[in-house]
């Protein structure tokens, strides 16, 4: 079974002989050895490459261990680029390899080599490639598999059946392959305590970890929730009786973002067009990951919807703000006073705007209202969508707002332009 990944593998292709290295990013068992190894070599055979200008070398092999050394693998390389056309050098977890960034420097000076790498994140992260690579480096960062990409490994499945599947088991390649969900849950808790807690306990040397994983667990369970390391706080020491302190949450914050574990929207003062730096919500990468974390004991279709959509305008190129409107309105007693209201997501790639609700479904004119009144107090003329469950067909109200069932915004990746 092969599963295209052509949004990623189109990413790389755009980027090719640009003159950087070209470092694929991403949660680990997310895919980014598959897309390097299978679907980019892949493209370069189409190109007729022929095999002698593509060296591939996985450090992740015993059977490479050798090329981990970095004069080693330079000396391997050097000796394999005989002529003046151009060479592709794919290089799997290239972190494995002694002074990696001093190895991948050196291949900069190398005109007719164009090179690209993947790295785990446990020692290769974001900021990693823009500080190690001296402007250089130009990162591709791989997530797991959207909602398209799960379902071409199902084409004739029933479409809401496989999204419920998807929001309990989420999206990492390998669930995929795995018939039962006793396998994908046993696979998923064994991912994360095994792998993604080691790497971080192991990068940032955190010895007692009670907190970090009680952190996760809070976090886990209030995806889409505002929330803020001072609040954080606050629960620790009232529900937890731990005396955690503010600097210590924000600190593990920014590790589970560093580690590709969750993502943080901040919130976007629409009518003030100002950013507000707290409360924000935090996303995880992966709805199978995060269920997991929680022994599936918390599978609120409602808040899992919002966290599918985030990642899905993620995927898609997005930068995603959390939406704030504020109103005047008046109180029972004729009194004026300020209203907050809130937008889900406010949507930003390049000229384009779109704000967007999420609404699992929309039964009464009571929650039809809730979920239309932000977006109605927004006076400028971006786009507004609310994207809603179920099987009702996509339309567009007397105000202009699209109301989009989640499978046309979901399995069209042009959905919000179309």
């Amino acid at each position: 079974m092969e599963i295209k990944r052509d949004l990623h593998l189109n990413k790389l292709i755009a980027r090719k002989h640009n003159g950087m290295i070209k470092v694929v990013t991403g949660i680990r068992r997310s895919g980014k050895s598959y897309l390097l190894f299978n679907l980019f070599y892949n493209h370069l055979k189409k190109e007729r490459i022929d095999n002698q200008h593509i060296i591939k070398v996985d450090l992740e092999d015993r059977r490479n261990k050798a090329y981990r050394n970095p004069d080693e693998l330079l000396a391997f390389i050097d000796a394999k680029i005989i002529d003046e056309q151009m060479y592709y050098v794919l290089l799997d977890e290239v972190q494995l390899v002694d002074e990696f960034e001093d190895v991948l420097n050196s291949f900069l000076k190398i005109k007719n080599a164009d090179v690209y790498v993947t790295g785990s994140n446990a020692k290769f992260l974001s900021k990693d490639v823009i500080t190690e690579f001296r402007g250089r480096g130009d990162e591709v960062k791989v997530h797991p598999l959207c909602f398209r990409e799960f379902m071409s490994a199902y084409p004739e499945s029933n479409r809401e059946q496989k999204l419920l599947e998807y929001m309990t088991f989420g999206g990492l390649p390998q669930t995929v392959t795995m018939e039962t969900p006793a396998q994908k849950e046993d696979y998923l808790k064994t991912l994360f305590s095994h792998t993604y807690l080691k790497d971080i306990k192991e990068r940032y040397k955190i010895k007692r970890d009670d907190d970090l994983e009680e952190l996760i667990n809070v976090v886990a369970s209030s995806i889409g929730g505002l929330t803020n390391p001072l609040k954080l706080q606050n629960t620790f020491k009232s529900v937890k009786k731990s005396s955690i302190s503010f600097d210590t949450i924000k600190h593990y914050l920014d590790i589970l973002q560093d580690a590709f574990l969750v993502e943080k929207s901040v919130r976007y003062d629409i009518k003030g067009k100002k950013y507000i730096d707290t409360p924000a919500k935090y996303y995880f990468e992966d709805l199978g990951l995060r269920n997991a974390r929680l022994n599936f004991r918390q599978i609120e279709q409602t808040h899992l919807m919002e966290n599918l959509i985030y990642n899905e305008l993620r995927i898609r190129g997005f930068s995603v703000d959390v939406g704030q409107v504020l109103v005047n309105t008046k109180n029972g007693n004729g009194v004026s006073q300020r209203k907050q209201l809130e937008v889900d997501f406010v949507c930003n790639r390049g000229f384009k705007r779109y704000y967007i609700q999420s609404a699992l479904a929309l039964p009464t004119q009571e929650k039809i209202e809730q979920e239309f009144s932000s977006l109605l107090h927004i006076n400028d003329s971006f786009q507004k969508v609310v994207i809603v469950g179920g099987l009702a067909p996509t339309y567009q109200n007397d105000a202009g707002i699209i109301v989009m069932n989640i499978f046309d915004f979901l399995m069209n990746e042009n959905s919000l332009s179309s």
